[in-house]
């Protein structure tokens, strides 16, 4: 098969020609259909993130169709199409997993970062971290609900109750969460790169009733908000952007430092939280709602040997919406 392998890291991934691996008991083996380019693959790429094996093929946002069977697995029938999350290991035995919290879990496995991912034309995973996915869309459009669908969604629960809910970093995971929160009612408004009128018109598009710079503050006090722009300044000004009681939701698995701040900013029950991978019920969850919500997906394809150039697009912010190879 061809894959795209990152052999060391700050390096531009190599298209490679290797063996197919087999699956093991319990997993499956899917010819890739599509998958999606995800900003924490960038943190992986350029060594934000410690601890990625390699060489490594990147990619948890994995659309495909099962082309063989491990040894005891049945989950999932041949040629049905199933999807890949970030999440593909959990022990089930530590205190984390046996409290419902497998994304904290103290020996994990994630696709793309310490199992092998989905730029490839295949890839093997777990059949208990896969999510079964219709057959009628576009896989390309699938693709970024596996983690920019899914831990927005994350993130968007732990923001609570929020009518007016403020989202920095308008890409792939926040164009996605805003369709998700208009059909339910709330109010989005939207904090880009000063002077990205491009993006600020996407996200008033996409359903946000505000759009303006991350360095403007909102028209209103905001109930809570989400940081997808993994960028430490924003969480001094997204606290003086909520009201009291409420909260600011850090949805990346980096960010840089955060600044020091008055404690005024943060007093009157203000909360500052992360959000730390997924669950799998995070995803049944999420997928049933995209449904129900018919959620849209704006997508840019790209060829597999294309893959630097959509990290590279994702990394300076030349992308409207979500990248997605296809092999």
């Amino acid at each position: 098969m061809r894959a795209m392998s990152l052999r060391k890291i700050g390096e531009p991934l190599e298209l490679v020609d290797c063996p197919a691996a087999r699956p093991g008991p319990g997993e499956l083996r899917l010819q890739v259909e599509a998958c999606g380019v995800c900003r924490t693959d960038l943190h992986v790429v350029d060594g934000e993130l410690n601890g990625a094996k390699l060489p490594l093929v990147p990619g948890h946002e994995i659309v495909g169709r099962v082309v063989e069977l491990g040894p005891g697995a049945s989950r999932f029938s041949m040629g049905q199409r199933v999807g890949i999350p970030w999440l593909g290991h959990s022990c089930g035995r530590c205190r984390y997993c046996e409290a419902g919290q497998e994304n904290l879990c103290d020996t994990p496995g994630f696709t793309g970062y310490t199992l092998d991912g989905g730029y490839a034309e295949h890839c093997v995973a777990s059949q208990d971290y896969a999510f079964a996915l219709p057959e009628e869309p576009d896989p390309v459009s699938l693709a970024p609900l596996l983690c920019a669908g899914l831990i927005g969604y994350r993130s968007y629960r732990m923001a609570g109750e929020a009518p007016r809910l403020g989202l920095y970093g308008f890409g792939a995971a926040a164009h996605i969460l805003t369709q998700l929160a208009c059909w339910q009612g709330r109010e989005i408004y939207a904090f880009t790169r000063p002077g990205d009128a491009a993006a600020q018109a996407f996200a008033r598009e996409t359903g946000a009733i505000w759009a303006g710079g991350s360095d403007q503050a909102p028209p209103v006090e905001l109930d809570a908000a989400i940081l997808f722009a993994p960028v430490g300044a924003l969480v001094p000004l997204a606290l003086r952007a909520v009201r009291k009681g409420g909260v600011v939701v850090c949805g990346g698995i980096h960010m840089s430092d955060i600044p020091g701040f008055p404690y005024a900013d943060l007093w009157g029950e203000r909360v500052i939280r992360s959000v730390a991978n997924l669950t799998r019920e995070d995803g049944e969850q999420f997928l049933r709602l995209a449904s129900q919500a018919g959620i849209e997906v704006a997508t840019r394809s790209y060829r597999l040997d294309e893959a630097n150039e959509a990290l590279d697009d994702l990394r300076t912010g030349r992308l409207t919406g979500a990248a997605v190879l296809v092999p």
